[in-house]
């Protein structure tokens, strides 16, 4: 058994099925992203994972262990930043230690650690509001790093950030990772992203969504955006989403044509 397995899970919300008998097993210290259309249940197979959202059916574990609710071995990082504006960039990645009871000194020096990791040396005392988008999100895969844990979890982490920004902290994470050598499951909506970064990329059917296809990207980092292989690749990866997209944009047609 993987680091992460999840066994048969489907989840549904009244009567619409999210996510339907979903098999998976991510091994330690492996970066995998998950694709898939608008609605297919990416960002819902990431919380059964975190313990977010419970399973209508199947179940996930951890390292052997089934997941029933949240805890300190999964980290996420969200999309929308979810700092508190009221907090230092110290304070704010020194949260989850705080709320563990872990003594101040050594929340001080795991903080300072991760700070330091994400390059955010000199900025420990700033507010939320003094920095950039991509320094935010730094501040967030600290904040989620300092509580040790065996994986992230990251939902569309860098959407929201330009094209130059969300470039530089691809190449950012790729670095924290390979020093932490964490296990990470990143969802995205972005081709380029998924292939610049994946050892194997997931791609999930429309709604309900379960497992199309699992590509491995079987090309040393880092990797070089402009090749060819790194242009059949994606080339292979948008083919295999060309479908499923198509088939979730007819679903909203029909929804409004209802």
């Amino acid at each position: 058994m993987g680091r992460v397995t999840l066994k048969n899970v489907s989840k549904s919300f009244e009567d619409l099925i999210a996510v339907e008998n979903l098999n998976l097993t991510v091994e330690d210290d492996e970066l995998v992203c998950i694709l898939g259309p608008s609605g297919c249940g990416k960002t819902t197979v990431l919380r059964i994972i975190a313990g977010l959202e419970k399973p209508t059916g199947g179940e996930v574990y951890e390292n052997g262990k089934l997941v029933l609710e949240p805890g300190p071995d999964r980290g996420m990082v969200f999309q929308e930043f979810a700092l508190f504006p009221w907090r230092t960039v110290r304070k704010n990645v020194e949260f989850g230690l705080e709320i563990k009871g872990v003594r101040k000194v050594i929340r001080r020096k795991m903080a300072g650690k991760y700070i330091d990791l994400v390059n955010l040396e000199g900025f420990e005392e700033a507010y939320p509001h003094e920095l950039s988008g991509g320094m935010k999100q730094r501040v967030g895969i600290a904040r989620a790093l300092a509580n040790e844990p065996d994986v992230i979890l990251m939902d569309e982490p860098f959407g929201s950030l330009d094209a130059q920004t969300r470039n530089i902290m691809q190449k950012e994470l790729l670095r924290i990772w390979e020093k932490t050598d964490v296990t990470v499951i990143f969802v995205t909506h972005s081709v380029d992203e998924a292939v610049y970064l994946a050892d194997r990329i997931i791609i999930l059917t429309a709604r309900p969504g379960t497992i199309k296809r699992i590509m491995s990207i079987d090309v040393p980092r880092p990797r070089d955006r402009t090749s060819k292989e790194f242009a059949r690749i994606r080339h292979d990866v948008l083919q295999e989403l060309e479908e499923e997209v198509t088939k979730t944009l007819k679903r909203e047609i029909a929804g409004r044509e209802a």
